[in-house]
């Protein structure tokens, strides 16, 4: 019979994991208190949550999720949950590997499957969404732009001309 707290942490992970747009699966073992607490602080304002679980809790919540389990839950390993954007934690964790050698990306999960190490690396090399969606608005609002200006090139012309109409009658 398994015990109240891991049936309560169950619980709670399985709700997670039904509420959540990504995971990152590490491995933390060699990491101090003080260097995982650093990188929980790194995550916190991205809506992400930094949690060591045991494997086996973790696989039981993913089944209660719905969700299939893969072979990654071997291991020391620790789980960025991410509410919102995947793309800012990635990025925020492989920074933290490069400068922490013993923090290593196993997997993620999005988009309903896991993927492996390299392709949360790739993904941490995506511009975030603020960034995208500020590419896509300037490339939207350029054909508008390049109307005004022939627009305003016809006028620009016109002034040109009365001008140049007005200088010479001044000086006749």
């Amino acid at each position: 019979m398994p015990n109240l707290k891991n049936q309560q942490e169950v619980k709670n992970l399985a709700g997670k994991f039904k509420t959540m747009n990504g995971m990152i699966l590490t491995e933390y073992h060699g990491l101090t208190v003080d260097e995982i607490s650093e990188l929980r602080s790194k995550l916190r304002p991205l809506n992400s949550e930094y949690a060591v679980v045991k494997n086996t809790l973790s696989e039981i919540a993913l089944k209660e999720a719905g969700i299939e389990t893969s072979d990654y839950f071997t291991g020391p390993t620790a789980l960025v949950i991410q509410n919102g954007d995947i793309v800012s934690p990635a990025k925020v964790v492989m920074e933290f590997a490069k400068s922490h050698a013993k923090l290593k990306v196993k997997a993620g999960f999005m988009e309903g499957k896991f993927v492996d190490a390299s392709t949360i690396e790739q993904l941490s090399t995506l511009p975030s969404k603020e960034v995208l969606i500020a590419k896509m608005l300037g490339s939207m609002n350029a054909p508008i732009t390049g109307f005004v200006n022939v627009l305003a090139a016809n006028i620009r012309g016109l002034v040109t001309v009365l001008e140049a109409i007005g200088k010479k009658q001044a000086n006749a």
